[in-house]
């Protein structure tokens, strides 16, 4: 069902983004750390076709997963998890809580899809400083990567 719904979002984004710049790309990665489909990453890569600096749309993506991240940890703390096995299906989330138990601060800085991650950290009960450290990192790393290649497109189309 989501296949079908996904390219209604990713044009929905794109609108967004085109009439609200950073606000709509915060609102995005906010909103995907917690639990809509749509990456902040294509934005931040395509950033000058926007009008918009690939650094700053970096920035504003980094603090907004971050913000979003803690919103979605203190969730499943207070949702528990009946609510985050409904909200990602059972097979991932078996999948996560292995993964997440194994490698716990590592599962944080390359576990995927981050959202999962988020809520697992806190449904677990990883402690919140050690959850955004291993945030800090895994994504300043991940989305550095978008920034330099929306830095490339930029001065390809310069």
């Amino acid at each position: 069902m989501l296949e079908h719904i996904f390219p209604g979002l990713k044009r929905w984004a794109e609108g967004l983004v085109q009439d609200y710049g950073y606000l709509a790309l915060f609102i995005l990665s906010f909103t995907e750390s917690i639990a809509q489909p749509v990456p902040p990453y294509p934005f931040i890569v395509s950033a000058p076709l926007f009008n918009l600096s690939p650094y700053t749309a970096g920035l504003v993506a980094f603090l907004g997963n971050l913000m979003g991240a803690v919103v979605a940890y203190y969730l499943a703390k207070l949702l528990g998890d009946t609510f985050v096995r409904k909200l990602f299906g059972e097979r991932l989330y078996l999948k996560g809580e292995s993964l997440f138990n194994r490698y716990g601060f590592f599962a944080v800085l390359v576990g995927e899809p981050y959202k999962l991650v988020c809520w697992l950290a806190g449904l677990f009960h990883m402690p919140l400083w050690s959850f955004l450290v291993a945030s800090l990192i895994a994504r300043a790393l991940r989305i550095g990567v978008f920034v330099l290649f929306g830095d490339v497109l930029k001065r390809f189309l310069a």
